[in-house]
This record gives C-alpha cells, sequence and structure tokens, in this order.
C-alpha cells in the first residue's frame, strides 16, 4: 500500500494516517523527519541540505525527491509507505511522477472550511501537562480550566481563529492545486496514474477510520 493523503490542516491527517500505517505495516514518511535523519546521519544529500538550512534557505525540491528516493530503499518500505505533508505543490508532484516513484493511491479528506475553523479555533490547552480540550468537543468539567489541576488552559497562537484563515488560505493556494492534478491526472491515465479518492472528513474518528479503509479496497 503506497499512498499519499491530503486535505487541509486540522481534516486529521494525523489520527487517520496512524491508522492506515498500522493497519498495513508501512512506515509514515515525513520530509521534515527525512530532513533531519540525513543531516544528522551526515549523508551527502543531508550536508548539502544542512548548508541551505544554516543559510536560512529553502531546502530544493531536487534535494526532498533525492531523500525520498534513498528513503524508499530502506527495508520498511518493502510493503509501501505513506506520505505525511508531501508533495505539498505541484512542482514536487511532477518531481516524484518524473522520479517514477509507485503511488497506489492518492487520498482526499474533505472538510469544509467552517468546520476546521471551528475544530481548530475551539481548542484548549494545559500547557504544564499538553492535556487537550475542545470548547464544543471536549469541554473541561470548569470552562477554562485544566480538569486534573484547576489551572488555566489556554488557546495557542496557532488554533487562534485568524491564524486558521491564514493557514487554510496557504493550503488553497499551494496545495489544494494538488487535488485538481492528481484527480485529472487518474482520468487521463487510469493505468499509470493513482486511483484518486475523496472521503468526507466529518463525523466521528472511527467512521472517518471505515470510509478510508474502504476506499482502499476499490
Amino acid at each position: 500500500m503506497r499512498l499519499i493523503l491530503l486535505g487541509p490542516p486540522g481534516a486529521g491527517k494525523g489520527t487517520q494516517a496512524a491508522f492506515i500505517t498500522q493497519h498495513y505495516g508501512i512506515p509514515q514518511i515525513s520530509t521534515g523527519d527525512m530532513l533531519r535523519a540525513a543531516v544528522k546521519a551526515g549523508t551527502p544529500l543531508g550536508i548539502e541540505a544542512k548548508k541551505i538550512m544554516d543559510a536560512g534557505g529553502l531546502v530544493s525540491d531536487d534535494i526532498i525527491i533525492g531523500l525520498v528516493k534513498d528513503r524508499l530503499q530502506q527495508p520498511d518500505c518493502t510493503q509501501g509507505y505513506l506520505f505525511d505533508g508531501f508533495p505539498r505543490t505541484i512542482p514536487q508532484a511532477d518531481a516524484l511522477k518524473d522520479a517514477s516513484v509507485d503511488l497506489d493511491y492518492v487520498v482526499e479528506i474533505q472538510v469544509p472550511g467552517e468546520d476546521i475553523i471551528d475544530r481548530i479555533s475551539g481548542r484548549r490547552v494545559h500547557q504544564p501537562s499538553g492535556r487537550s480540550y475542545h470548547i464544543r468537543f471536549n469541554p473541561p468539567k470548569s470552562e477554562g480550566l485544566d480538569d486534573e489541576t484547576g489551572e488555566p488552559l489556554i488557546q495557542r497562537d496557532d488554533d487562534k481563529e485568524e491564524t486558521v484563515r491564514n493557514r487554510l488560505n496557504v493550503y488553497e493556494n499551494q496545495t489544494r492545486p494538488l487535488v485538481d492534478y492528481y484527480s485529472a491526472w487518474a482520468a487521463a491515465e487510469p493505468v499509470r496514474a493513482p486511483r484518486y479518492r475523496t472521503v468526507q472528513g466529518v463525523g466521528s474518528v472511527d467512521q472517518i477510520r471505515e470510509r478510508i479503509f474502504a476506499a482502499l479496497k476499490d
């Protein structure tokens, strides 16, 4: 099982990725993790990437694709892999295609923007412990206070509505075009292209998981 999981921030990709990787016995491949590992190991690509990052630059798609190809040679990828947060842009998707990286499915988790804003902006966190609440879906026993310590909960800057709207705008402009890219490729070259599936990401975690597993069977 070789797949890409797409969807806006807050769609639940991380939660569902954990179910998928466990079910199929495949690794979750994150470009961030790969970069850190390559830099730490001092591989040729890692050394090159470190120079760029130390200078405050963005690591090129060529280096990222090189890291991906190296990573896919490792033994734990023989049964497949799940790409996490990659590709993010059309040039990265093109580079993946040009490198003949095998893919079986591209799964998009669809969640309306206003639902995403509700989900994320409603989060509240007890900073010392990391316990997380939601003002609508998982409220604390006493408003604004941690259940165990009674200490105040905070809203992280990343979870504020304005920040969430900005993140959704970035997704729409940069990553959302991948939806059109992969759905158009699947329609044009059904034999060569990965199968493209959309799954509704509204409902319980278990309901969404079942929808994804059903989509990965057809």
